[in-house]
């Protein structure tokens, strides 16, 4: 098996909306974003699904020294052996991988947020820093294309958070920021037991429309002359925020004891109707 087989594999394994938006791009931008996302479920599954902490950090650690040989020319695993012409030919930086390490390190050292400052952080981490290396993949004229980008990863990392709150809860963590429970009337036993009230209700609600403040301004900074570049950001964007509409169109609280997803017809519909309008 190829290292660009390995990431596509890993990819499609996932059942990801990030999946569907990648069809629509030309080979090497293809290949190169399914090679970056293998990489976030590489060490994305390591925070999610290895129990024993120390196992979890030494393999942390060997993704941080793996990321410095991929940048010296002698990358030993397939995502990176896939990755070494990626970062030659789209710019990749060694910070942004090492900085979506770093993210995965505050999900081994904490389960608790105490404000949305310090939530920001954790998401800038996981997911706006991806949308930063996905926007110098698919290309951009404009620099203010990258703050587009940033405020884009946001928004899907704060979809992620409300859809899996329950999810999230049973793994013993909780995103919420503890100040907003706090004054919502929540509390984290409340979380952690799926427990529905009004104050609950207006909590996730809350969260919701928060994401679709960071939409709505992440599309408001998006230049025109890269909108056509950037179309496999705005089908990533159409279908989570599809599914944020899904969420709130019934009770919200559903997110405390199910999963709320598309089907994979839906998601390539809108992928498609989002490459032919752009």
């Amino acid at each position: 098996m190829s290292p660009q087989e390995y990431c596509q594999k890993k990819a499609a394994a996932s059942g990801s909306s990030f999946y569907y938006s990648f069809l629509f791009l030309p080979k090497p931008r293809r290949e190169a974003i399914t090679a970056l996302y293998a990489f976030c479920r590489e060490v994305d599954d390591i925070a999610d699904e290895v129990q024993d902490i120390n196992v979890a950090q030494t393999k942390l650690n060997w993704w941080r020294n793996e990321i410095l040989n991929l940048y010296q020319g002698k990358p030993q695993h397939p995502v990176t052996k896939a990755l070494q012409g990626p970062i030659a030919e789209f710019g990749l930086k060694q910070q942004h991988l090492l900085e979506i390490i770093d993210g995965m390190q505050m999900d081994l050292e904490q389960n608790r947020y105490r404000d949305f400052a310090e939530l920001e952080l954790y998401c800038y981490r996981v997911a706006s820093v991806v949308g930063l290396l996905s926007a110098s993949i698919f290309g951009y004229s404009n620099a203010n294309t990258l703050q587009y980008a940033l405020d884009l990863g946001m928004a899907f990392q704060l979809t992620n958070i409300t859809r899996d709150v329950g999810e999230d809860a049973r793994r013993g963590r909780i995103y919420l920021p503890q100040d907003e429970l706090a004054r919502f009337g929540v509390s984290d036993q409340d979380i952690l037991h799926g427990k529905s009230s009004d104050n609950m209700k207006k909590l996730l609600e809350f969260q919701a429309e928060r994401a679709e403040s960071y939409y709505d301004k992440a599309l408001a900074e998006l230049p025109p002359e890269d909108r056509k570049l950037q179309r496999t950001g705005l089908i990533m964007s159409a279908i989570y925020r599809t599914l944020l509409k899904e969420i709130k169109a019934d009770d919200i609280q559903v997110v405390l004891n199910a999963r709320v997803s598309l089907t994979p017809i839906r998601k390539l519909w809108l992928a498609w109707l989002t490459w032919m309008r752009y």
